[in-house]
């Protein structure tokens, strides 16, 4: 592959799962001008969102499994034309809070499938030397999508109609249709992958991915509602967040430029990353602005800036059936998209913000310990399948 194929590749499969992921970041952006017509307000905004990720978590395993037999040449493809369809019946048939909600709920599998898809198609398509960052620059894709889904608010959400901003971001996926990489073609299933995929270290991984995701959402939904509770202007809050974005992105990307420049040791990286995290979310606890700023450069900088590298490490362990492998962490992601904000919320409500950037920092703790104890299990299951056969008499 040449270096322009490989970055034609790479930016395909950043625009497929950018327009995937779009639809629930533009109903948060657009969320005052939608729930002022279809009568809602933020709570049932952060339930709807919580049920996505819980539809997302349901569909991972199942569209995983998809993506391997009929290959990401083919699912890519239909992930984005149902991202095109949803956002269109969005515009044009949302309206009330019952039809906008079946229509989220029923593209949920559309994220799920642009994932999967791209993660397919960067393990049998990006040279080996570029897989890291490949995957750190597309999982830069959900920032991305937030900074594309703000911008449609003034320029279309408040001049023409929130429903203008679906229609453009629609078209904005009818165009990623055409920039999809050719990927991969539909390969025969093979019973005897399940075997070589080490299911239990994976859910492990899952599992704690999930008490990390839960914990790092907190961080771009109630930031400034917590900055503002211990005093600080709502202004610096929310320059603080954006703050935080940038440094977030930019180390999605570092990480995964460093993975390329390894041999190994990622998942153990992920954890690393986890524990530096959980000391941003203590620090958030506390008063002042200084604890603020580094809090969040700690916490977005490093405690939400592995998912890149994580699927890169599971790929990369996981050659032979790399969609459905990322599947089953995505599982945990996605359940932790959903318990996250629920949680903290629930806590921040009913005790303080304080208790609930502490109880979320000690499940970024558990999360990464937990990827510590998946990476044993890891370890010990390639040393089981690289060992000699025993000899029976």
């Amino acid at each position: 592959m040449t270096e322009q194929t490989a970055w034609r590749v790479g930016a395909g499969a950043v625009a497929i799962t950018t327009s995937t992921v779009l639809p629930v970041f533009l109903l948060g952006a657009s969320s005052v001008q939608v729930g002022a017509e279809l009568g809602f307000d933020p709570a049932v905004l952060g339930l709807l969102v919580a049920a996505y990720f819980a539809v997302s978590a349901l569909t991972s395993l199942p569209v995983g499994r998809l993506v391997e037999r009929f290959g990401s040449r083919v699912t890519s493809r239909v992930a984005v034309l149902g991202s095109a369809t949803g956002l269109l019946a969005t515009a044009l048939l949302a309206r009330s809070l019952t039809t906008l909600t079946v229509i989220l709920l029923s593209s949920a599998w559309c994220n799920v499938m642009g994932q999967l898809s791209s993660n397919l198609t960067l393990a049998r398509s990006m040279p080996q030397r570029r897989m890291g960052l490949s995957f750190g620059v597309k999982q830069a894709s959900v920032p991305l999508a937030t900074l594309l889904a703000g911008i449609a608010v003034p320029a279309l959400a408040l001049t023409v109609g929130w429903r203008w901003s679906y229609v453009g971001a629609a078209a904005l996926a009818v165009t990623a249709f055409f920039a999809a990489p050719r990927g991969s073609a539909a390969r025969e299933a093979d019973a005897g992958r399940d075997a070589d995929r080490a299911t239990g270290a994976l859910a492990v991984i899952g599992a704690a991915s999930g008490l990390g995701a839960a914990a790092a959402t907190g961080l771009g939904i109630f930031l400034v509602a917590s900055a503002v509770d211990r005093g600080i202007s709502p202004g610096l809050a929310g320059l603080v967040l954006t703050l935080g974005s940038v440094v977030g992105l930019a180390m999605r990307v570092l990480l995964g430029w460093l993975a390329d420049r390894r041999s190994g040791g990622h998942i153990a990286v992920v954890a690393g990353c986890l524990l530096a995290g959980a000391v941003g979310l203590v620090l958030l606890a506390l008063p002042g602005p200084v604890a603020l700023v580094v809090g969040v450069v700690l916490g977005f900088g490093l405690g939400w800036s592995w998912p890149g590298l994580l699927q890169f490490a599971v790929v990369r362990l996981n050659p032979e059936a790399p969609a459905a492998a990322t599947s089953i962490v995505q599982v945990g992601v996605y359940a932790g998209g959903f318990l996250g904000p629920v949680g903290f919320g629930l806590l921040a409500g009913t005790v303080s913000f304080t208790a609930a950037w502490l109880v979320a920092a000690a499940a970024m703790i558990l999360a990464g310990i937990g990827v510590l104890v998946g990476r044993r299990m890891l370890l010990a299951h390639r040393a089981a399948r690289s060992a000699p056969p025993v000899a029976v008499r």
